[in-house]
This record gives C-alpha cells, sequence and structure tokens, in this order.
C-alpha cells in the first residue's frame, strides 16, 4: 500500500496509514491510497478508519464488495458524498489478477486464445472510489500502472519537472482520470504489435502457395477480440455515466473552481475519447479478421473454378480426339483410310488439327487464360 498527500507543487509519501492526515490539515489538500485488492481486503477495517478520518464517512458494504470482486465489469455509482467507479484495465499483463489470500485455491482466470499478444492482454478490474479530500484506488497485484505513475507523482516535485511545466493533479477526481488516461494508453501502445500479428495470418490466409489450418486458433482470436470489444462498450459507458454525473455537481462559486470543473470535463471527454479509439481499434481488427476469412474462401473458390475451366477444356479437347479414335475401332470391314499404307498418319493429322483448332477456340474465348497477379 502506498499513500500520497498532495498539496500545491508538492507530494509527501506516508508509510504509515494510521497517521495519514493526523496533523493539521492545509487547504486544497487531499490524500491517495493505492492499494492492491489481497491488502485492501486484509486491512479493510484500518482504511474505513482512516476514511472516517478524513473524510467523516465510510464506504457502504456494497461498493466495498464491488472493489473485491474480481470479475465485476466496468460501472460507474455514487453516492451523496462519493462515487465509485470500477474501470477494467486493458494492458499487457501475466493474466493472473491479484495476488490469492493464504489457504485459498487459486482462482484460474479462462485462458484467452489467439494470437500471443491476445493472451497477454490482462482486462482485471480496478476500483476508485473518488472522496472531495482522498482517492482510493484498489489494483490488481500486478497492474503496473498506480506504481509507474506515483514514480511519475514523486518526479514532478523535482525543480527541472516544475520548470519544464509538469502540472500535478488539482484534486482526487484529476488523479483518477490522469490513471484511467493511462490505462487506456498503455492498450493503445499495443495496437502495432496486434495489428502486426493478425496483418500476418491475413497473408497467409491470402497467400495461394500456402496451406492455412490454424481456424481453431483464428477462431479464439475473433472470440477474444469481440470479448475486448464488450469491455471497451463497459468501459465507454461507465466514463459516459461519470461525465453525465459532473453536469450534477454544485456550480461552482468563483472563477478558480469552476475553471477546476472545466478541467474535469475536457479530462473526461479526452479519456472517453480515448476509449472510443480502442474501440474503433478492436472492431477495425475483427472486420479485417473476418474479412481476410471472406477473401480467403473467395480466392479459394476462384482457383477451384480455374481448375475446373481447365480440365473442362482439357475434357473438351480431347472428346472428339476419343470420337475419332472409336470410329476408328469399330469393327467393320470396310472404313475409309483403313487399309492405305498413310491411314494412320492421315487420322493423327486430323487429330491434331482437331485438337489444335480447338485450343485456338479456346483461347480466343479466354477460357485458358491465366488470372493476373
Amino acid at each position: 500500500m502506498r499513500l500520497f498527500t498532495l498539496h500545491g507543487h508538492s507530494v509527501v509519501e506516508s508509510h504509515e496509514l494510521e497517521r495519514l492526515g493526523t496533523g493539521a490539515q492545509l487547504p486544497d489538500c487531499f490524500y491517495w491510497l493505492s492499494c492492491t485488492r489481497l491488502e485492501f481486503e486484509q486491512q479493510l477495517g484500518q482504511i474505513q478508519a482512516t476514511l472516517q478520518t478524513l473524510c467523516g464517512l465510510q464506504l457502504v458494504d456494497l461498493h466495498v464488495s464491488d472493489l473485491l470482486n474480481q470479475q465485476l465489469p466496468s460501472r460507474y455509482d455514487f453516492t451523496s458524498q462519493y462515487d465509485l467507479l470500477v474501470f477494467r484495465r486493458l494492458a499487457a499483463g501475466t493474466g493472473q489478477g491479484s495476488a490469492t489470500p493464504p489457504g485459498q485455491p487459486l482462482e484460474r482466470l479462462p485462458t484467452r486464445g489467439g494470437p500471443p499478444i491476445l493472451r497477454r492482454i490482462d482486462t482485471s478490474p480496478v476500483g476508485f472510489a473518488v472522496f472531495d479530500q482522498v482517492l482510493l484506488t484498489v489494483h490488481p497485484s500486478d497492474c503496473t500502472v498506480p506504481e509507474a505513475y506515483a514514480a511519475k507523482l514523486l518526479g514532478a516535485t523535482t525543480h527541472e519537472a516544475r520548470a519544464a511545466g509538469a502540472r500535478l493533479p488539482s484534486s482526487p477526481a484529476d488523479l483518477m482520470l490522469r490513471l484511467l488516461n493511462h490505462m487506456v494508453d498503455s492498450y493503445l501502445a499495443l495496437r502495432r504489435e496486434l495489428t502486426h500479428q493478425l496483418d500476418h495470418w491475413q497473408a497467409e490466409l491470402l497467400n495461394p502457395k500456402t496451406r492455412f489450418n490454424n481456424w481453431g486458433t483464428l477462431l479464439e482470436a475473433r472470440l477474444s477480440l469481440h470479448h475486448l470489444d464488450e469491455i471497451c462498450e463497459d468501459q465507454r459507458s461507465a466514463v459516459q455515466d461519470w461525465i453525465e454525473a459532473l453536469k450534477t455537481w454544485p456550480a461552482a462559486t468563483t472563477p478558480e473552481s469552476q475553471r477546476a470543473l472545466d478541467l474535469l470535463q475536457v479530462s473526461s471527454r479526452d479519456v472517453l475519447e480515448h476509449i472510443e479509439r480502442v474501440v474503433h481499434h478492436v472492431r477495425r481488427l475483427e472486420q479485417s479478421a473476418e474479412t481476410a476469412v471472406q477473401m480467403h474462401f473467395n480466392a479459394q473458390s476462384h482457383r477451384t473454378n480455374e481448375i475446373m475451366r481447365t480440365l473442362t477444356v482439357l475434357t473438351a479437347v480431347f472428346l472428339p480426339l476419343n470420337l475419332i479414335a472409336g470410329i476408328f475401332g469399330m469393327n467393320f470391314e470396310f472404313i475409309p483410310l483403313l487399309h492405305r499404307t498413310n491411314g494412320f498418319w492421315l487420322a493423327m493429322a486430323l487429330m491434331a488439327l482437331t485438337a489444335l483448332g480447338l485450343v485456338v477456340f479456346f483461347w480466343r474465348q479466354r477460357y485458358l487464360e491465366h488470372a493476373r497477379r
């Protein structure tokens, strides 16, 4: 568990939960409590007591259950005192979620098929409880976003970072939106690798010299992409509900508070736009995979038609030759050319001319023309 106190341009990390907020509280000061799901379950009593000290209220039992649920989809809920947002991350991870309490069997998540990059995309839920002065985040044990952003927060307090224009979050809601943006951007960083692997499959599907037999894996990849599409839709719905809730917040009384509210709305719309980009990319990959399969079968059908056309032409060329051979093979005593010394060569010349004429005819009709590549 990591505890931070943010005020102005200063970030102070605390190491004891009981002492957090025991000193004199400065104006515009807020706190960030970042813990794993296992730490939240084991230290729930201390966390509730700390929230009671800092905010004068605690999490309701239903929201506690939501934060502990590893299978909960992205959703938004609220009370009159705080907001709750559960957001399923899209990031490259081990896919094992948070740690399992001692003495309990390890809950194995279903194995995701398809390309290796799809099997490495973790979709574990991350919970955010947004109070007026506290942000509580509950994440899986292997989630690197809070740790990475905590390091960024501590680095932003240096003189060089302030000179470069680094701006610290101004409120718990602002901090939550920045963490959401990091989680969505972590998936956007995987687009090139995911697109490259699916493009490799498309090239195999459309290559006439290869025989594609990996249909089971391709089907699993399409199902995985469809699953990611559903997750992204839940994410978008949750963020849209958050944006609608922002409109119901009390009207700002000062220019500073109005600017802070405007920045929250802008940041929320930016997160929503990033999620929509993810949705667009996932759907484009689904469409590309389906289009590649359709083009594969169309190409196979076209190749089959060309083979059948060639066989039909060959059959049509040799059919008159079989007829001539059958006529000369009749058991009659008097057949023209039968008793002539050059009869065999005349019959062969007739058959050759017939075959050549049919080949020329079919060539002019484009029946023997190869498809241009």
